[in-house]
């Protein structure tokens, strides 16, 4: 019998990110935010678990990444949306990152991830703030 997976948070992104961006998408300029804010709303999917962090996005959602916590080295976390979403990067062993773009309570998930990850792997650094 193995160890039973239980989901922390599911879902896509911020809403806030989504309709931050239409606005500014009402410009020329922004109109390349704003598509990709549409991308990530209708495709981008997080998944964190007990055991891993899975992401689904890309084109459709048809590019999946899993990482579990034993493979983070750093976690980095920049507020957005005047505090209500986050950005999060993971750096892994291998010097790869994975970017998580627009995270509701990204505070509370950062937390849970870095316990996980201090847990898993006690040498990887600790959550830094921007």
């Amino acid at each position: 019998m193995g160890i039973r997976e239980e989901v922390y948070y599911e879902g896509g992104p911020h809403v806030g990110d989504l309709i931050i961006n239409l606005l500014i998408g009402l410009t020329i300029i922004g109109l390349p935010l704003a598509i990709g804010a549409i991308v990530r709303a209708l495709w981008l999917r997080y998944r964190i678990t007990t055991r891993r962090i899975s992401v689904t996005g890309g084109w459709r959602g048809r590019d999946r990444t899993d990482v579990i916590y034993s493979e983070i080295v750093k976690v980095a976390k920049v507020p957005r949306g005047i505090g209500l979403w986050g950005d999060m990067v993971l750096t892994l062993r291998d010097g790869s990152r994975l970017e998580l773009r627009a995270l509701p309570k990204f505070r509370e998930i950062s937390a849970y991830i870095n316990e996980k990850v201090t847990t898993k792997n006690p040498q990887a650094s600790a959550v830094k703030d921007r």
